[in-house]
């Protein structure tokens, strides 16, 4: 008997020390994982405050971030008049020659439009222009009317080369 119960205890000696050697494992498994995990989480946030700050960067000269401009629109809701400005901005693509804003003449049959807007202010506006093969940037000036269509100016236009491809 006694030496079943010496038996016993040996193996439950193995045993206890097997656990603990396996537990200590399991144990520096998990805390390298938390730690992995802590580091990506923390390059992530990183990653997205540096995103935020570019994205604040890029929107610096913008209609939604200048105090001023939002002051001088304080009777209008912002979202309501950029949307409205774009809409009639848009609209005078639909001219047969184009939108009149872009002082060039279609070029291959393709007639000048305006594809994308930035309203930078209360007062000026950049957009992208495009014909064809051919883009440029246009400077406007706008001044929004009570109960009429808003008033637009061109101030200066820039054309791009057409890319020819190298041979």
């Amino acid at each position: 008997m006694k030496k079943a119960v010496l038996y016993l205890f040996i193996l439950s000696l193995l045993f206890n020390v097997f656990q603990y050697m396996n537990s200590t494992k399991i144990l520096k498994t998990q805390s390298k994982e938390i730690e992995n995990a802590k580091a990506k989480t923390k390059m992530v946030r990183d990653s997205s405050d540096i995103i935020y700050n570019q994205m604040v960067d890029a929107n610096y000269f913008s209609l939604e971030m200048d105090d001023e401009s939002i002051n001088y629109f304080e009777n209008y809701s912002i979202p309501e008049l950029t949307e409205k400005i774009k809409n009639e901005l848009l609209s005078l693509n639909e001219k047969p020659n184009g939108n009149p804003l872009i002082p060039y003449d279609p070029i291959d049959g393709n007639k000048f439009i305006i594809n994308k807007i930035k309203i930078l202010n209360h007062r000026w506006i950049i957009a992208d222009v495009y014909s064809g093969q051919i883009r440029g940037e246009i400077l406007i000036k706008y001044f929004v009317n009570d109960n009429k269509p808003t008033d637009f100016e061109t101030m200066e236009t820039i054309l791009h080369p057409k890319n020819v491809p190298v041979q």
